[in-house]
């Protein structure tokens, strides 16, 4: 039973990689992946209740949809400010096309918005925003597939900014100040690399969007200070999330949601007065309807299909193996981290918080930070391994392929020299 829902995982992985060439959409593979694990499992195997088994499915559910309705609140929420043009509030700052400044400018804003929300949240803001920067879409693929990067690695030094990292500061294994304090350096190298080497390697300009006059449920008709206080109400809406989870021990997207829900009573008192199809355009009616539900889908079946593989032992299997026959402790770290960008990182440290306890690693043990930076940075590698990286493949279409070629060996690189400088600098601020 384990190895066919192996065989079938990895045939949907396949399936999703190989979207392009076969004609076949990720999010009707991931779907279907994720409903024949399942299935698979409840009707083949020997020793489990199928009530059991309904139970497992029912609780990972919950996650799941935990995670899509804050996808779907944030997704909606940028949207809204997108349609109110709010965006011109950054563009219009930066005033740079040269490749090189730009990127420059974009992944350490990325970077540091995502310690602030998450890495999620903080992908989808930007792929906005480079939509409104770069008119050239292979252009903006390649910044998208940075914004990753940098996403990524600005999450995992932030109790906030990854969910891994969340899960170990919430469960004990690391404090709040001192995550920050040793893995700000390593993150932004992480960073760095890719982006040094890019300097040298980058050359041109990139073409801004033209201004085109876009009428009905396109772009609202607002003027300045309708913009203006969308803009800020939105943007505050989304840093308002990891506050409200702080002060309510609420899921993330209770706080995304009532973020939404203001934003939706703000709006329609704002254009009460207007006719129905400018209220219509510049209202959460309206804009939710051009919401990417493929991708909605497809995070819904990826992330069924590894709670599939975590019900069965799988992944708790094999954080096990690598304990047995690698022994460094070191290396069994940068090896969950790189296996994130295959399975979900979620899991994979979810399994090694049961396999190591606080009295074998106390809290602020190096074991557990470079965990949180290796589970945050690894997934980077390729377009699937992160909840940012699954957003922005949604949103611009990217190629799993075309992103493994020009983004996943930078990533790497930034992943190892990270973890390398962790390694250096962690002497100078072990807790003893």
């Amino acid at each position: 039973m384990i190895e066919l829902i192996i065989a079938v995982f990895i045939i949907g992985y396949l399936a999703i990689a190989l979207e392009h060439p076969i004609h076949i959409n990720k999010a009707a593979s991931a779907l279907l992946t994720g409903v024949l694990c399942w299935t698979i499992y409840i009707l083949m195997s020997p020793h489990s209740d199928p009530h059991e088994v309904i139970g497992q499915l029912e609780h990972f559910i919950s996650e799941v949809a935990s995670i899509l309705f804050f996808l779907l609140g944030a997704m909606t929420i940028v949207e809204l400010i997108d349609a109110h043009e709010g965006f011109k509030v950054i563009t219009d700052k930066i005033t740079t096309t040269s490749k090189v400044k730009l990127l420059w400018i974009i992944s350490f804003v990325a970077f540091f918005l995502s310690a602030a929300l998450d890495n999620l949240t903080t992908s989808i803001v930007m792929v906005s925003l480079l939509r409104k920067l770069i008119d050239d879409k292979h252009d903006r693929m390649f910044f998208a597939g940075m914004v990753v990067v940098a996403a990524n690695a600005g999450g995992a030094w932030s109790p906030i900014g990854d969910v891994t990292t969340t899960m170990l500061w919430i469960g004990g294994q690391i404090s709040a100040g001192n995550i920050v304090a040793t893995l700000i350096i390593p993150s932004i190298v992480c960073l760095l690399a890719p982006l040094l080497i890019l300097s040298f390697t980058l050359k041109g300009e990139v073409t801004r969007p033209k201004e085109v006059v876009k009428t009905g449920h396109h772009i609202a008709k607002v003027n300045n200070t309708e913009r203006n206080i969308v803009f800020y109400v939105g943007i505050g809406g989304l840093l308002f999330v990891p506050f409200f989870k702080t002060v309510t021990h609420l899921p993330p997207f209770m706080g995304m949601l009532f973020s939404l829900g203001v934003l939706w009573v703000l709006t329609e008192l704002m254009h009460k007065s207007k006719n129905d199809e400018d209220k219509e355009a510049a209202t959460v009616v309206g804009v939710i309807r051009r919401i990417d539900t493929p991708s909605i889908l497809f995070f819904l079946g990826i992330l069924v299909a590894i709670g599939s593989l975590q019900a069965t032992g799988v992944l708790t299997n094999l954080a096990q193996t690598l304990d047995e026959t690698i022994g460094n402790q070191n290396i069994i770290v940068l090896s969950i981290g790189l296996l994130s960008s295959i399975v979900d990182n979620v899991p994979l440290v979810a399994a090694a918080m049961k396999m190591y306890s606080l009295e074998q690693f106390p809290q602020d043990n190096m074991f557990w930070e470079f965990l949180a930076y290796a589970a945050g940075t690894g997934g980077s590698c390729l377009i699937i391994g992160s909840a940012a990286g699954v957003a922005v493949m949604g949103m611009e279409k990217i190629d799993f392929f075309w992103y493994l070629k020009k983004i996943g060996l930078l990533a790497l690189v930034g992943y190892l020299a990270g973890a390398g400088v962790y390694l250096l600098t962690y002497p100078f601020f072990a807790v003893h």
